[in-house]
């Protein structure tokens, strides 16, 4: 499994710089809609890491899939947070258990 990072310049830089491969570097929500779909249906993405507002300015349908998704699971970071899935509650969810019990 693979792990993919959508987001503008400024957030995916440092990813591209650690070595991800799968980096999709958007500019508007138009682009970032279209990576998102891109990368769902991508079999081999396991985990995908986005910004929260970029995550925030998608079609209500599309958030909404994103915020179930087991697989690939979504990592929000940065921005204000609000309504965002937390990583623990997002491994609660991919595994089963609550792994900090």
């Amino acid at each position: 499994m693979e792990l993919a990072v959508i987001g503008k310049s400024e957030f995916v830089t440092g990813f591209r710089l650690s070595g991800i491969k799968k980096i999709y570097e958007v500019a508007d929500a138009a682009e970032t809609e279209s990576a998102v779909k891109e990368v769902l249906d991508d079999n081999n993405i396991g985990i995908i890491v986005m910004h929260n507002d970029d995550i925030g300015n998608l079609p209500e349908i599309l958030m909404k899939n994103l915020n179930e998704s087991v697989q690939p699971t979504v990592v929000a970071l940065g921005g204000s947070g609000e309504g965002s899935t937390s990583l623990r509650d997002k491994i609660k969810q991919a595994v089963g258990v609550d792994l900090w019990k």
